[in-house]
């Protein structure tokens, strides 16, 4: 089998680390960066000091500006931009895509106005089959991963051979893909995580102890297998890496920016303050109301997303998170008796 020609488009923390773990895979990967400036920096000194310090990137990583140079005859095409502007991205480089290309999704994000998963705005796009498309999800804080500790991931496609082409150009020494066609579970957990991770740092924020935190993780896990499930997702997804697995560190770890965003809410920012204050996307802010929207479509309650989705509207307080959260009418945690 020949090298595949490999892009990476969005030169991000997960975009740029993305990149490198295929490079050390072996594989040389260009790199789309919106930036002159981060383009020169990352094929010429191997770094990306804005979101990733002076961690020293692969040499098989080779960046541009040139979107469709980058596009044109690529053989895998990894999307790593917000997920809110993937559409918008997909209309410009659709007509550029190779027959046969991959379309490899990292967002982690629902579409506000769609309410879609960023699976299918990519297969309604861009027209490819449904199973040329790959998700890739699970506990992958970025810069742990750029310092080359091990770490595993969830490889999703509906069709098996998909999901197996890009787990091989990712898997090295310290990064494991597993591979899975459960592609609606896999982004469910991806997508709903980050929306427990903002009551989780909002609690974090308002000093509430251990107790509390790993009261919104695991009723969040319930709140997340519920609504995946309705929509078609196997249970098994989502006690696995892409469910449990990323909702654990997502909720646990001060890197993860929906949990840091949280906490500076709930230390009294406003949301204002808050976004002007952190630098990456905290994908939980915009995907809360759609992810809501989607619990009562399928008619699933979804009540930490719904007191999240009402502290990012200004209804709700920050201190009055917690309060609503336990008044709730108590019920059997278990299977029905």
């Amino acid at each position: 089998m020949s090298t595949p020609k490999i892009a990476v488009l969005g030169a991000g923390s997960w975009g740029t680390t993305y990149a490198a773990v295929i490079a050390d895979a072996g594989f040389p990967v260009t790199l789309w960066a919106r930036r002159a400036e981060t383009a020169e920096e990352i094929t010429t000194a191997h770094t990306n000091a804005r979101y990733l310090g002076d961690r020293v990137l692969p040499d098989l990583i080779t960046a541009t500006t040139d979107d469709i140079a980058a596009v044109t005859g690529a053989d895998i095409v990894i999307l790593a931009v917000p997920a809110q502007t993937l559409r918008d991205n997909l209309s410009r480089w659709k007509d550029h895509l190779s027959d046969g290309a991959i379309l490899v999704s990292l967002m982690k994000g629902i579409e506000v106005e769609t309410g879609k998963r960023m699976s299918e705005v990519i297969a309604e796009v861009t027209g490819i089959a449904e199973g040329r498309i790959a998700v890739v999800s699970g506990p992958n804080l970025a810069k742990e991963i750029a310092d080359r500790q091990p770490t595993a991931t969830v490889v999703a496609a509906s069709d098996i051979a998909t999901a197996e082409a890009v787990a091989e150009i990712s898997a090295n020494a310290y990064f494991r893909p597993y591979t899975n066609t459960d592609v609606v579970g896999v982004e469910m957990g991806g997508a709903v995580k980050n929306v427990i991770a903002l009551a989780v740092g909002i609690a974090d924020g308002q000093r509430l102890g251990d107790n509390s935190k790993a009261s919104i993780i695991t009723r969040g896990l319930a709140e997340t297998s519920r609504l995946a499930a309705a929509m078609g997702a196997e249970a098994h997804t989502l006690s696995g890496l892409a469910g449990l697995g990323d909702l654990v560190a997502t909720c646990a770890s001060p890197l993860s920016r929906n949990r840091t965003f949280g906490r500076h809410l709930g230390e009294g920012m406003s949301l204002e303050e808050t976004i002007a204050h952190t630098e990456q996307t905290a994908e939980g802010v915009k995907s809360s109301p759609a992810v809501l929207a989607l619990g009562r479509r399928y008619g699933v309650d979804l009540p930490i997303t719904e007191a999240v989705s009402a502290v990012l509207a200004g209804r709700l307080r920050v201190d009055e998170l917690a309060a609503l959260l336990l008044s709730r009418k108590r019920k059997h945690e278990g299977p029905p008796a």
